[in-house]
């Protein structure tokens, strides 16, 4: 029987990080990961999806180009050569994480694992002990129950379909939605977005949500919030969706984005008495502990921020404080993230509503312009930038902006406020001219109602 000083269930970002930190600190490491390595995002999120945003945002630059002097005639899309390019890369980056666990002597073993014992696991046909063990099996896409279910699919699906539909309904309100709603629409796809709230975006700034939805209804998006699905039923010429503000409209697919659900199933958790929350989420505590001391959980299995980065992060903490005698937590406060959307939105640090809950007197700064990039008029877009800033200190407590390299220019400022910057320190700066990000530090006019 093998045993290991850590082994890790789950071969997603977090885990090989965890594995291969705790590894490169002399630690016996194993993993088990039943699927590719990489998780949803290598496999069916971040990465191919990003991918698929380039060939969308490629329709909007070719129109755009028009206005700058260039003719682009008879520009017709390939899905098979994309989606089938993609899957390569994707197979790409599946060899190379198993090369870095490969080179720092981690044991891969390409099945599931569950618990026997707190401290032994069936992977496959072989029994497994380890003084700890890491779960990092991060989550899947929820679909409620409703008549047609079956019918509909989820985020993992859309990276091999057959062919591109001509319509598209997607139902569900948040990031998901939001990004696969732009880049099919910017495949050529006829999109209706069903959202169930009487907003898009909730947990975002409320000035985002609102521009985003402005600027995507402006390029032939059809959004209806605030209705439910109440049946899906198939016929002949497609899937007619039966809900309130939908007409009971045909569409060819249907894509559920309401949601994910963590990876706790199967695991044999309630045996060894590891607690979840009500949502099925694994409970951690700061040093990512679980209610059995020998037993850790990272990422979207705990639902708490569920990003890549943030799972990653949360990895080398733990093999820091485990392997490297380091005395370490995990800050989640001004965690950048971005929706890669048309136009895409960056954030970091807390929203107006969060400032104003928190602090006695919130200065706000917000500007919305045409960016430079579309001036000449073949595209319709506006870009907003806003600052939450603490009345009092000075400190600059939120960054969102909509707009063009949203993501790009957000990473730069999440260091600022990571770093504690004033808004004195935004005026002092010079900006990049001419560019949109100079907006940032150009704003010298509280925004008033």
């Amino acid at each position: 029987m093998a045993h290991y000083d850590l082994f890790v269930i789950g071969g997603g970002s977090g885990g090989v990080a965890c594995a291969r930190s705790s590894a490169a600190l002399g630690a016996k490491v194993g993993l088990a990961e039943g699927e590719r390595l990489g998780g949803t995002c290598v496999n069916r999120g971040c990465v191919p999806k990003k991918f698929l945003m380039y060939a969308s945002l490629a329709a909007e630059d070719l129109c755009n180009a028009v206005s700058l002097g260039w003719t682009c005639r008879d520009a017709t899309l390939d899905w098979a050569e994309l989606r089938d390019g993609v899957q390569a890369e994707l197979r790409r980056l599946n060899g190379i994480y198993d090369g870095l666990l490969e080179k720092f002597n981690v044991r891969v073993y390409q099945d599931a694992a569950r618990f026997l014992d707190a401290r032994t696991l069936q992977v496959g046909n072989e029994q497994i002990t380890a003084d700890r063990i890491m779960i990092a099996t991060g989550g899947s896409p929820f679909v409620p129950d409703f008549p047609g279910k079956e019918h509909v699919i989820v985020s993992d699906d859309v990276f091999l379909l057959e062919e591109l539909p001509r319509s598209m309904a997607i139902v569900g309100g948040g990031y998901i939605a939001q990004e696969f709603a732009s880049i099919f629409h910017g495949l050529g796809v006829k999109i209706t977005r069903v959202v169930r709230s009487a907003r898009l975006l909730r947990g975002f700034d409320a000035d985002l949500a609102e521009h985003l939805l402005a600027e995507q209804v402006k390029k032939g998006i059809t959004i209806r919030c605030a209705t439910n699905v109440d049946r899906v039923e198939k016929k002949a010429d497609g899937l007619r969706v039966i809900c309130e503000e939908c007409d009971s409209r045909i569409f060819d697919q249907v894509l559920f984005a309401t949601g994910r659900k963590p990876n706790t199933a199967g695991l044999g958790l309630a045996e060894i008495g590891v607690a979840l929350n009500d949502a099925g989420a694994i409970e951690v505590d700061e040093r990512m502990q679980t209610s059995v001391d020998n037993i850790y959980a990272i990422g979207d299995v705990t639902d708490r921020m569920n990003l890549t980065p943030v799972a990653i992060n949360e990895g080398r903490v733990f093999s820091a404080n485990h392997f490297g005698g380091e005395e370490r937590t995990m800050d989640y406060s001004n965690i950048p993230t971005a929706i890669f959307s048309q136009p895409p939105l960056g954030t970091v640090g807390l929203t107006e509503a969060q400032a104003r809950e928190r602090f006695d007197r919130v200065v706000i700064f917000k500007t919305v312009f045409r960016p430079m990039k579309y001036a000449l008029g073949r595209v319709d877009e506006k870009t907003l930038m806003k600052l939450v800033v603490d009345g009092d200190s000075d400190r600059v407590l939120g960054v969102h902006m909509v707009g063009p390299d949203a993501g790009e220019i957000l990473q730069g400022f999440a260091v600022a406020l990571k770093a504690g910057a004033t808004k004195t320190d935004f005026d002092r700066t010079v900006g990049i001219h001419p560019s949109s990000a100079e907006e940032f530090v150009t704003m010298r006019e509280p925004f008033t109602e």
